[in-house]
Formats: structure tokens, sequence, C-alpha cells
């Protein structure tokens, strides 16, 4: 019972600490959904653990509960435990954990614009789903029209808690792109069952391996599509957003064999997190995460980001590069006509290749940055991260062996 109230303490602590950082930035092009000076609580976890805004308990507890006196206590019978005298049942803290980790600002326009503006390039857009041993999930396919018989490439795109994969494709014009440099797009959908919220569950240890549980599911997503289309297998990418970008880095360290590249937006590094109370203290501090193997790496961070620090940027850059011996090189942009400015560090081996860069970007918040905002969670001033992105997984390829 004393880990358990550890780790729900801590979890209120981090929410307070959200609230104060909201109230020292207000201004920034997310607060109007702080206007009425509180913040915001999408998933109801606030309401759950007895809080407001400004992380006081609530006041309508019945009077006869004996651990009244607790603003985090008094919410344990609807957290799924028994206070008796006799025993307790645990309550589902891998659901808990997904509430309390927003995937980033709320907005975008209704499921029909979001539709529209996913299929607009003009390809096709296809709806499967995949079984396996570890489990099944829907998937969404968007085949450009430049499709033919030769093999192309092929990016799996993660998406964000509460999203889903017309709304990540809306809000990060993948398509788009995909449409002007022909490639195959791949968007699996977490399921509800899995967790309640969508979130990828990134941070639970059955689920950071090969062979077992969600990445054994997203590898077998990428490889049925690359059985049943013309995809190169030396040219496939993984990225993703907040939760999705935190996946994009366990598949990138647990499948070097099938990803030639991986981005990470807005997210954690490769173990970073081993169980609810680690994630927490890793979306402030970045944890210590496992180096994350021999795949390149993309980051973009908002460096007002306050759901997911910015260190986390910097941590999966130096799990990354450790021990390459790799050069350093630093360029500033944007910042002109409204956009955003950004911080672009690329490292690079004796070789010339570059295997990580980190784009840190001026004050943007937990969203995709150059997004389209008729997606949710999508900043559409700051630097195109698609485009970024697209650019740095095409200059990689994986050496496939004659006998894969």
């Amino acid at each position: 019972m004393s880990d358990l109230t550890t780790t729900l303490d801590r979890a209120r602590r981090l929410m307070a600490a959200a609230t104060d950082t909201a109230a020292r930035h207000r201004g920034h092009h997310d607060d109007d959904a702080r206007s009425a000076g509180t913040l915001p609580d999408p998933t109801g976890i606030l309401a759950r653990l007895g809080l407001d805004g400004s992380t006081r308990p609530r006041t309508n507890m019945p009077r006869t509960d004996p651990l009244r006196t607790d603003p985090l206590r008094t919410e344990l019978p609807d957290l799924g435990l028994s206070t008796g005298s006799g025993s307790f049942t645990p309550p589902d803290l891998t659901s808990l954990l997904s509430q309390l980790i927003p995937a980033g600002v709320s907005g975008g326009a209704a499921t029909a614009g979001r539709a529209a503006a996913a299929a607009a390039p003009g390809g096709r857009v296809e709806r499967r789903t995949y079984n396996g041993p570890s489990g099944s999930r829907d998937y969404e396919l968007y085949l450009p029209t430049g499709l033919g018989t030769e093999p192309v490439p092929m990016v799996v795109m993660l998406h964000g808690g509460t999203q889903n994969a017309v709304d990540f494709a809306a809000g990060t014009g993948m398509n788009a792109l995909a449409e002007q440099h022909t490639f195959v797009v791949v968007y699996p959908e977490q399921s509800r069952t899995a967790n309640p919220q969508g979130y990828w569950n990134w941070f639970r240890p059955q689920d950071q391996s090969a062979g077992s549980g969600e990445p054994d599911v997203l590898a077998g997503i990428t490889r049925q599509v690359i059985a049943d289309h013309p995809v190169d297998p030396g040219a496939v990418y993984v990225t993703g957003l907040s939760a999705g970008g935190a996946m994009a880095a366990v598949m990138a360290a647990t499948h070097p064999d099938l990803y030639a590249a991986a981005g990470v937006h807005s997210g954690l590094g490769y173990r970073s997190a081993t169980d609810v109370g680690s994630a927490f203290a890793a979306m402030s501090s970045g944890g210590s995460p496992t180096a994350g193997g021999s795949v390149p790496v993309i980051v973009f961070h908002g460096a007002a980001d306050h759901t997911v620090a910015p260190v986390n940027a910097d941590k999966i850059i130096a799990a990354r590069v450790s021990g390459t011996g790799s050069t350093v090189q630093t360029t500033r942009g944007g910042g002109a006509h409204g956009d955003r400015g950004y911080r672009r560090t690329a490292h690079i081996d004796a070789a010339g290749t570059v295997l990580a860069e980190n784009w840190l970007v001026d004050g943007a918040g937990h969203a995709w940055s150059g997004g389209n905002p008729v997606g949710s969670y999508a900043d559409a001033a700051g630097p195109d991260a698609s485009a970024e992105m697209v650019r740095f997984f095409l200059s990689h390829r994986q050496r496939i062996s004659a006998s894969a």
C-alpha cells in the first residue's frame, strides 16, 4: 500500500507543478485552454484525484469518510481501492498513467475535416487489421498515386494519446509528402482495450522488448505491409508523437534490423521508464534512457513543452551518440515573419553520416511542429517536422543481408 500511495502522491505533485508552470507561461498559443485559470483536464484525472486546476481538494466528499483529511486518499475508492479493514484491490495503474500523460495541445477540427485533410493528396487510403501472436491492431495505409511495381520507402507513424490514424495523418500532413516523394505511410492505431486513452504503452517492461507486446505487434504490421506492397525493406522508417514518439524509440532499439531511421517528436527515450513512478519522473527529468542502438534518429521538441520536458530530447540524443566519437554542428534558423525559431544540432560520424539530429523549437509546446491545425496536437508556426523527418529518413538506408 505504501508504494502505491507514493506513486499516486507523485502524480498529484506533478500535476500541481504543471498547474504552476501553466500559470507562469500565459501568452503561449495554447493558453486559451487555460483561460479559466485552471489546468485543462481532458481525461478527468484531476477530478479523480480530488483536485481542480489549483490542486485544491474537492469538498463534496462524504463527511463520514475516515480518509477525508488527505485530498489524494479520499479518492482511493474511485480508483478501485477498498479502504476497509480487509484488503484492497490495486487500480489499473497502466490506465491511470495513460490519463496522466496528455498527448499535447488540444484543438483541431471535426472528424470529417480531418478525414478530408488526410485524403486530400489524392492517393488511396485503406483500412486493415493485423492479427499476430502478441495481439491485433487496426491500421490505416496511405498508398500514393505514383505507386507502381518498383519498391518504394515506407514510414510508420505512431500517433499520440487520444488520437487516431486519421487525426494524426491530418495533423502531420505526412500523406502529402508521400505523394511528393512516393512512399507508403502506415498508421497503426492503439486499441482502447490495451489503453483506454489510446496511448502506446511505452513504459511497461512487457512492451519494451522484441518478440512480445506492442513492439511485436507493430513489427508485425510493418512486415505485413512490406509483404503485401512494393516496399523497399531497406528504406523503412518509424516516427511518432508523445507516447507514439516514445514507442518509436522502443521500435528503433528493439528492431534495428527493420527500421533504417527513427523520429521522436515530443517523446521519451528507450527505457527511460519501466514503471508508472519512473514514467512520471522521466517526463520532467528525461530519466536514464538505455542506449538506443545503431538506428539514426531525428528528434523534435518544443522548448516550451510543459508536458514532456525538453531535456528528454537531449537524453535521447546522448544515448544514441554515446561512444561514437561524433562531431557536433549547430545551426539556428527561423524566427522571421512570425515563424518559430529553432536550433538544430547534428551529430556526424567520421564517415560523414549524420547519426542524430536534435531540433529544439523556440516557444513551442507539446505539439507536432509545422503541423496542420485541422488535426489535434499540431502547431502550424514551427519548422515543418514532417518534411525534415522525411529528408532525414531518405538519407539513410538499412543494410539488408542476402539471407534476409
